[in-house]
């Protein structure tokens, strides 16, 4: 437990950057918060790479806070649990419930006393020496010195003090956290916050003693109790509905058991982002709005009239619809005097006062969620106010919020952890609600599989969606290309099989030049195969075409972080389609990986069309003598040829000489044949090297402006990047550029999109487009 005196001492900046320093030493840890807070959670989960949560007597009671502890905790070697104000600091009238010091008596934890020494010397000892005598049952394993100014200053402390130093960390005010009118900023809505508690992490590192800190947490003893499981909690529903749940910068706080009992119920919780997404999610049949800042966006909100249209058909038809706080505001008529979705009759304003409780709730009628007389335990934190009060609580002994059969939207922060008939009463409405359709849709393509980049591009649009390198051809390869087009002969890939079999090493009979890699894919879906896997997400044009040949195709999805995990791919499988680097995603995967899933009467099939962007090619398998693989490639993207279908496949010569008595005569027309030659050369080599290291550049001038925005991204080694943009891609297309869809590729969402490596001035006008244009964050 990191506790302190009172607020302000440091305790998120000391509990975040251990999260972060612990992590990076190789330890799993989950981070916790006591009180309802929802914005040190979210630096938590940023350092931690779990979800941040909160332990809070006070709103699940508390005989759920050690289960709760155990099941955030889960798979993790400790947790940090980060107090709320000072140690000692509860529910006003209640002696203390719901504090730190409680909390900690009920996970039974040590604590570490964080202190703020800026202004003070040996009056600190007075301070902890007072605060470890206050309660006996509370253990103060130790102290961290927090904004230590001189040496002698602290050796002073020191020696005054009658318990451990497990640290001091000196002033830095770059590490401060901003505030805003109700505390700390958002990770969420900080570009830099990646860096800042990467930076927490490293200071943390440095000047504390982490070895200390983890015997400390040792003292911990064993607790009784099992893990909180929401499936326990929850009835699940005969249908699957579609929970919308709004998110992005304006709609940050909501606790992660609330959608994990959606989750248990059955419902699929389906994130969008007020700000960009133009709709609601496809077939939503409920709508979660949880707080936020929207007075803060409240003109960017009101921009996208689009889904505030969309909402307002949605929740007017019936769709059951939550909204807390921020959701409330979204949902009235005007936030200080701008249109909003109008659908609770009431303006809203900023306030001078800051309405701060903890308080339990009765309800006042029947409601979606409530019934009459009921209570329910919750917060209060804002500073905006409505023009007259609602029916749907009585909070002391005054009507507020407001709720009818189908929604229900209020001031109040409920932790449905705590009160999980809420989640029941809600998923059973939105099961038995009709889906919305929605008459602003973003309809996919009609054949996903067939979909392609160039359908994204167009006339006056920058293009970020097709993966052609941007510089000029190579004045050799034109010379050889119109040479090939002036040639009156039909064409004959025999120079071009030799070629090409010499730059890789290998006998002309392991290799076979094709009509483009769209070719190659079309001989070998011509197989009589009896299983045939596609690894997903990937290039869609092998499955589209097994599927063309009258295959059923089995899809084997990656894994979370997109890289594959070889035991899903099923024992019978006789042909596994896989890419390297994968389109769209950019994960290379070990060579090791892909010769792993040999096995006799199976062909493995890797598409390297991208592998010629990667220095060094490393993990290439294409040189590589193997019994029952082919590797594709292509010659399209890297030498800027579109209009050209080159490329090759070569591997095992049984499977080469099958696939080439399938091909149809002079299938490799004359510029192909002479790319094919001219590419093949030493020369070529070398400027494929350049032009690789050139897209590296590209690439990481990109991720670092991605990374800087807190666009969640996928680490790439291709000439793309797949970023999470959610509806940001429409915003972006209507500012002038253009980005690949991701959600054709199975495996994938519309919250994705396929980004090309550019050139660092063309990627910076792509950037200053986001920084224009409202996005979601991870």
């Amino acid at each position: 437990m990191v506790a302190a005196p009172s607020t302000g001492q440091g305790k998120t900046t000391i509990a975040t950057g251990l999260l972060a320093a612990l992590r990076a030493a190789g330890h799993e840890v989950s981070g916790h918060k006591v009180g309802p807070d929802y914005i040190d959670p979210g630096y938590h989960a940023l350092a931690s790479g779990r979800p941040g949560r909160n332990l809070d007597p006070h709103l699940v009671g508390e005989e759920r806070i050690v289960p709760l502890l155990l099941h955030g905790a889960l798979g993790a070697d400790l947790a940090v649990i980060e107090g709320v104000m000072g140690l000692h600091d509860g529910r006003l009238g209640t002696d203390g419930f719901a504090s730190t010091a409680h909390v900690a008596a009920l996970t039974r934890s040590p604590v570490v006393l964080v202190l703020d020494i800026a202004r003070q010397s040996r009056s600190v000892a007075a301070v902890a020496a007072g605060m470890a005598a206050y309660d006996p049952n509370i253990d103060i394993a130790g102290v961290v010195l927090n904004r230590a100014g001189s040496d002698r200053n602290v050796e002073e402390i020191r020696r005054a003090l009658s318990m451990p130093v497990l640290g001091v960390l000196p002033s830095d005010e770059d590490l401060a956290t901003p505030s805003r009118h109700l505390g700390l900023v958002p990770a969420a809505e900080r570009h830099d916050s990646v860096a800042l508690v990467g930076r927490l992490g490293e200071q943390v590192a440095k000047y504390l003693d982490l070895d200390g800190l983890l015997a400390v947490a040792r003292l911990a003893p064993e607790l009784d109790g099992v893990p909180w499981d929401p499936a326990s909690e929850i009835r699940r529903v005969p249908g699957r509905p579609v929970i919308a749940v709004a998110g992005g910068r304006a709609f940050t706080f909501r606790y992660p058991e609330t959608e994990e009992l959606l989750a248990a119920a059955g419902c699929e919780v389906v994130a969008f982002d007020p700000l960009v997404d133009r709709a609601l999610p496809a077939g939503t049949q409920g709508i979660y709005l949880g707080g936020g800042f929207p007075e803060v966006y409240a003109a960017e909100l009101a921009t996208n009239r689009s889904l505030i249209d969309d909402l307002g058909v949605a929740v007017a038809a019936g769709i059951p619809t939550v909204a807390e706080c921020a959701g409330l505001l979204y949902l009235t008529e005007t936030l200080d005097g701008v249109e909003m979705a109008g659908v609770v009759p009431v303006s809203a304003e900023m306030s001078d006062r800051l309405t701060l409780r903890y308080p339990t709730a009765t309800a006042l009628t029947d409601s979606l969620l409530t019934r009459a007389g009921e209570q329910v335990t919750g917060h209060e934190f804002h500073k905006t106010s409505v023009a007259s009060d609602g029916d749907a609580w009585e909070i002391d002994g005054v009507p507020t919020g407001f709720s009818t059969d189908t929604w229900h939207a209020s001031y109040l922060h409920v932790h449905w952890a705590g009160h999980p008939v809420l989640a029941q009463r809600f998923a059973d409405a939105a099961n038995n609600a009709s889906p919305h359709i929605s008459m602003v849709v973003d309809v996919p393509p009609v054949e996903p599989l067939r979909h392609h980049g160039d359908a994204e591009a167009g006339a006056g649009l920058l293009d970020f969606a097709v993966n052609v390198y941007v510089g000029e051809r190579p004045v050799w390869l034109d010379r050889a290309l119109h040479a090939a087009i002036d040639d009156t002969a039909y064409p004959d890939a025999a120079p071009a099989r030799a070629a090409v079999a010499r730059h890789l090493g290998r006998p002309v009979g392991e290799v076979l030049p094709t009509a483009g890699a769209a070719e190659a894919f079309t001989l070998i879906a011509r197989q009589p195969w009896r299983h045939p896997v596609v690894v997903h997400p990937q290039f869609t044009e092998p499955h589209a075409a097994l599927e063309q040949a009258g295959h059923v195709v089995d899809t084997v999805l990656c894994r979370s972080d997109l890289t594959l995990d070889p035991s899903e791919i099923p024992d019978g499988a006789d042909l596994i389609v896989i890419g390297n680097p994968t389109n769209p995603t950019g994960v290379l995967h070990p060579a090791s990986l892909i010769r792993s899933l040999q096995r006799p009467g199976r062909l493995v099939v890797v598409d390297e069309a991208f592998m010629d962007a990667v220095p060094g090619e490393v993990e290439s398998l294409v040189r590589e003598r193997l019994d029952g693989v082919i590797v594709i490639r292509s010659l399209t993207k890297h030498w800027s040829i579109p209009g050209v279908r080159a490329g090759y496949l070569a591997g095992d010569p049984q499977v080469v000489d099958q696939l080439a008595r399938l091909q149809t005569p002079w299938s490799a027309a004359g510029p192909a044949v002479a790319a094919l030659v001219a590419c093949s050369t030493a020369r070529a080599a070398d400027e494929a090297t350049d032009r690789a290291l050139a897209i590296g550049r590209w690439r990481d001038h990109l991720i670092a402006g991605l990374t800087e925005r807190g666009i969640e991204h996928v680490p790439s080694s291709a000439p793309f990047v797949l970023a999470r943009l959610g509806g940001a891609r429409l915003s972006l297309r209507d500012a002038g550029i253009a980005v690949r869809r991701a959600d054709t590729f199975p495996g994938l969402d519309s919250t994705w999109a396929r980004i090309a490596v550019r050139p660092e001035p063309m990627t910076d006008r792509l950037l200053t487009a986001i920084d224009q244009t409202p996005q979601p964050t991870s």
